[in-house]
């Protein structure tokens, strides 16, 4: 059984790219970072739930971040695209590079009663 975040109605599952909106203050200033990526990993279950994202920096290296659910600096998460995915952990991304650590089949999303319409 695949595994599934909630975030304000928004059901978010392995293998999806998301953005993810943090707040970060620096002395007394604040601001939104933005940190955009492919959902390898959803951890663990209610109030200690975490997701990690990665996404390939520049010069092909790969950026890991673990994100707690209930974490006070998160504004937003966006779905970019929805991923179909056979794993429900997507660590073997890690011994990829390039096109191949980021390239997810996407989700068909069209029903067959929308598609007989």
């Amino acid at each position: 059984m695949a595994q599934y975040l909630i975030y304000n109605d928004l059901k978010i599952g392995v293998g999806d790219t998301v953005k993810v909106h943090q707040e970060i203050s620096e002395g007394e200033k604040t601001r939104i970072q933005f940190f955009e990526g492919l959902v390898i990993a959803i951890k663990n279950r209610g109030n200690g739930k975490t997701f990690t994202v990665r996404k390939m920096g520049t010069g092909g290296i790969g950026v890991e971040k673990i994100y707690p659910i209930n974490m006070p600096q998160i504004k937003d998460i966006e779905v970019k695209r929805k991923g179909d995915v056979r794993r429900a952990k997507l660590y073997y991304l890690r011994d990829r590079l390039g096109k191949s650590a980021t390239s997810i089949k996407e989700k068909d999303t069209h029903t067959k009663a929308a598609k007989a319409e």
